[in-house]
């Protein structure tokens, strides 16, 4: 179970391992350097499209299928 916050509700709800993905955003900065981002995206039961950005060694230890950003 993931806790993630619904803006639209304005409250935390809870969801599903199988009903999340895990995503990596990756950009190049000025200096050629590449940023990565770590983040857990879901849809709430009312299709409020929700993320939670994480740290590596969460991103890690997940369980939930890996997308594309």
């Amino acid at each position: 179970m993931q806790e993630l916050y619904n803006v639209k509700k304005k409250a935390k709800v809870q969801i599903d391992d199988s009903k999340c993905t895990k995503v990596i955003y990756s950009k190049k900065t000025k200096s050629g350097a590449i940023q990565e981002h770590y983040a857990i995206k879901a849809v709430d039961d009312d299709g409020t499209h929700l993320t939670k950005f994480i740290t590596k060694a969460v991103y890690d230890s997940l369980k939930c299928k890996a997308a594309k950003a």
